[in-house]
């Protein structure tokens, strides 16, 4: 293995770490130890097999899939948790996105300041962008869901998916805001510097600085891979304490029988705000890694069948109320909507046959399948892959049934 191709591949350690964790069973250090041995023996299958290009393909299709992970773990805190048909995904997905943009972005000089245009660019680490980002949707959906936790079912999502059309339209129409129907670009890269660009980081040790000096800009996508990967296993962890926390515990009750839970004395309407707000909060972080991920965004990327419809289908084929569930529904998810458009790439002279215009229709049929998809999941297997784990407290042996 040459030495850009290793360095490549140890983005993919501290991942494939995680992942083990995540998946291996066991007691606690037999897990560490087998997720140690699993990751480095994977990174190194990767690593010696797969041609520089294909290693990259594999970098960005995971980092988007992870990205829709944490979007559908957001849902799965309102949906899978507390019962809230939120079809206003794509609201909180954007506000994250163009708060990070414009908190991590300086404002536009010189020429581009005729073209471009944006409410204020502070110029500000990535994090705190990301933590800019979850904060403003929080606030969001704690203004939204005052007046619209009252309805519910069908009305609630009517009522959500209206709020994410009038959100993406204020980013389409008030230019002065993020440069309205334009294209806001140039959005930092975070800690792009460990793949040279422009040149190494200040704070790296001089060990890392040569392990990562084959790397160029090219390989910058390795690098966000594992940002993404870190923040992909924060949310996670949060998401599983607080679901088997008490207030997890009493979210489901009131998903299950809110009537029985309002009856024993518990406050409803503040903890299906509280759920709603941490849901958005996580959103907003997905968008936010999102808008570093592309660099550039606009009102398009927004579109409810982009930013809504296929992230409810990820948690529902991966398994409502199940963390890992909704991870693994996004990685299989955007697996088929990568994988189709070959396929339809490669049907072209078949559907050609049919009518001339069908090959330029693709994007219908790929949206076709995914119906048919949610159809199936619903009709067949409406649990999900992985079905929620009921669990009644910490303490209680798991070997043991009550009775």
């Amino acid at each position: 293995m040459d030495p850009a191709q290793l360095a490549r591949a140890s983005f993919f350690v501290l991942p494939l770490f995680l992942l083990g964790l995540l998946v291996i069973p066991g007691n606690r250090w037999l897990r560490v130890i087998l997720s140690v041995i699993a990751a480095l023996a994977v990174t190194w299958l990767l690593g010696t097999t797969l041609r520089p290009g294909v290693f990259t393909f594999v970098a960005s299709f995971s980092t988007m899939a992870m990205i829709y992970a944490i979007l559908s773990l957001g849902l799965n805190s309102q949906w899978g948790m507390s019962g809230h048909v939120n079809f206003g995904i794509a609201a909180f997905f954007s506000v994250g996105a163009f708060t990070s943009a414009l908190v991590t972005k300086t404002m536009p000089e010189g020429v581009l300041a005729t073209y471009s245009q944006q409410a204020f660019g502070l110029g500000l680490p990535f994090l705190v962008g990301v933590l800019a980002a979850g904060v403003v949707s929080a606030v969001l959906g704690w203004l939204v869901a005052i007046p619209v936790l009252r309805l519910r079912t069908d009305f609630l999502a009517i009522a959500t998916l209206g709020i994410a059309e009038i959100v993406r339209l204020i980013f389409q129409n008030e230019r002065w805001l993020a440069n309205g129907p334009q294209p806001l670009s140039s959005i930092p890269k975070p800690w792009n510097c460990l793949a040279n660009q422009p040149q190494p980081c200040w704070w790296e040790p001089a060990w890392l600085r040569d392990w990562l000096s084959p790397l160029t800009a090219r390989d910058y996508s390795f690098v966000n891979f594992l940002i993404v990967a870190v923040m992909l296993a924060a949310v996670y962890l949060l998401l599983e304490r607080i679901s088997n926390s008490p207030w997890g515990r009493m979210q489901r009750a009131i998903r299950d029988e809110e009537q029985s839970a309002a009856m024993s004395g518990k406050p409803v309407t503040y903890y299906r705000i509280q759920s709603f707000v941490i849901g958005s909060f996580i959103m907003g972080v997905g968008g936010a890694i999102y808008a570093h991920h592309t660099t550039t965004i606009d009102y398009s990327h927004f579109m409810p069948l982009y930013a809504t419809f296929i992230i409810w289908v990820m948690l529902m084929l991966g398994g409502s109320g199940n963390n890992k569930g909704a991870i693994l529904g996004a990685f299989i998810i955007w697996a088929v909507w990568s994988l189709t458009d070959v396929m339809i790439d490669w049907m072209a002279p078949a559907l050609r046959l049919i009518s001339n215009d069908l090959p330029s229709r693709g994007a219908y049929l790929r949206w076709m399948l995914v119906a048919i998809m949610l159809a199936a999941i619903v009709l067949y297997r409406p649990q999900g892959i992985l079905k929620e784990r009921k669990r009644v407290s910490d303490f209680m042996p798991r070997g043991r049934k009550g009775g």
